[in-house]
């Protein structure tokens, strides 16, 4: 192949794919044949519930771990055996990974200079991602004088200075109170989709995946289960897992006489005169402009989210439209 031939092919490839890959701790299969692709520029969340393996998977793209199977490929690239060094990854741990005894300006200039970067370039970049982040007056101070939201920020930044050819992060607000991480959700999306890089982006929070990322991957048991748009997941979900983890409050799943089970949504429950599904109420709770109730049916226990101003009595029929159904087998779970 010519050099312009594999130019071209490098540059309409995936910035970073997947195939196949496959991790094994012993006897134990930790992730079985992984294939996704993100494209220059776009976020994808790995979502799923604790040992799922969302980590394992950063891992090896950073080159933390080596794969048992498959391949890792970065800009066209196979990197599957290029050492973590050499592969120009740059991750955000949960944990800050700040150095406590440095500034802020020192924590983000301090691997430049053992990069041989010459200090003029070092202070410009370090000036103008302080900037970017809105931190221009906090580079003399250390991480102990910093909120937690602030820590956050700087370790955004350092990985932002190492201009990556991929962006990890691994769950980097779980360490952040509710209040704070709603507020610094638009400003991380802002700033991860500023670049190019593509951006691999963990969490077991769905709706930090929704409220960032611009496709999602569910995970269960290292297999994956659906990747897509956020609407896409919410709106067709490929099987009862994924129609469980996205949106709150949680779908309703009803086991039916006729082998299926019928998941429908909260918030498309709406009551009706006759010919619904009766219902007995067993609590309530109140959010404000809205109000959240449990119920009692002969399919099991549901919820229905519904306009906090309605008077709603202990007894009533529920209905929804057809169009807002989800049908799934109940031997296997999969999409009707």
């Amino acid at each position: 192949m010519s050099n312009a031939v594999a130019s071209a092919a490098a540059a309409a490839a995936p910035a970073l794919r997947l195939e196949g890959l496959e991790r094994r701790l012993g006897e134990r299969l930790i992730l079985a044949g992984i294939d996704l692709t993100v494209a220059a520029g776009e976020c994808l969340a790995l979502l799923g519930p604790s040992g799922c393996g969302k980590s394992t998977i950063l891992r090896l793209i950073a080159g933390l771990d080596r794969p048992d199977g498959g391949r890792i490929l970065i800009g066209g690239r196979d990197m599957t055996c290029v050492p973590a060094g050499r592969r120009q990854v740059a991750m955000v741990f949960q944990s800050y990974a700040l150095y406590p005894h440095l500034s802020v300006a020192r924590n983000l200039s301090l691997g430049m200079e053992l990069r041989g970067v010459p200090r003029q370039r070092r202070e410009e970049s370090v000036a103008r991602v302080l900037a970017m982040l809105q931190l221009e007056g906090f580079s003399d101070r250390r991480p102990a004088d910093l909120s937690g939201g602030q820590r956050q920020r700087v370790a955004l930044a350092r990985a932002l200075l190492r201009e990556p050819r991929v962006f990890l992060l691994d769950e980097p607000m779980s360490n952040l109170d509710a209040q704070l991480r709603e507020e610094l959700r638009p400003q991380l999306r802002a700033i991860l989709c500023g670049g190019q890089a593509p951006v691999v982006y963990v969490t077991h929070d769905q709706q930090e995946a929704m409220g960032i990322a611009d496709r999602i991957a569910v995970l269960q048991d290292g297999r994956l289960q659906q990747c897509g748009t956020p609407q896409e997941l919410y709106g067709r979900p490929a099987n009862v897992v994924v129609a469980s983890f996205i949106g709150r409050p949680q779908i309703n799943l009803l086991p039916m006489d006729d082998g299926t089970v019928l998941g429908i949504r909260p918030e498309h429950l709406h009551p009706v005169a006759e010919g619904g599904l009766p219902v007995q109420v067993l609590s309530r709770e109140w959010h404000g402009a809205s109000q959240q109730l449990t119920l009692a049916s002969r399919h099991g226990e549901l919820r229905w989210t519904t306009d906090g101003s309605q008077v709603i009595g202990d007894a009533l029929q529920l209905g929804w439209e057809p169009r807002h159904e989800h049908r799934f087998r109940q031997a296997t779970g999969e999409r009707c």
